[in-house]
């Protein structure tokens, strides 16, 4: 395999398997955090796909942990956290989240 079919299938790997929206609207998160404490926090989604979503939540936790979210529509889904971060730009904490439900936000 030579660079530029390596470089492409690397490039392919990083596209989300559905399209990102952005969005705004406040959620709350359920869950433990990096000391296993339990919080209850508000937090805001600022990206949706179909299963999975980047939402802004000032607490910090363990990468594969199960959160419950609680959007002002439909019922509370269960999701892994994939990625957290901080912002260069803003210094907020971002989480990335995987919906554990096949259906994802349109979950009954």
């Amino acid at each position: 395999m030579n660079d530029s079919n390596s470089r492409a299938t690397s490039e392919a790997s990083q596209r989300p398997r559905s399209p990102r929206v952005p969005v705004e609207f406040d959620l709350q998160v359920e869950g433990k955090d990096i000391h296993g404490n339990a919080f209850n926090q508000s937090g805001k989604a600022t990206k949706i796909s179909r299963g999975g979503a980047t939402i802004i939540v000032d607490v910090e936790m363990k990468l594969g942990s199960v959160v419950k979210l609680v959007p002002p529509f439909g019922s509370k889904l269960d999701a892994e956290v994939n990625g957290s971060w901080t912002d260069d730009l803003d210094g907020q904490r971002r989480i990335g989240v995987k919906l554990l439900n096949a259906d994802g936000w349109f979950a009954d």
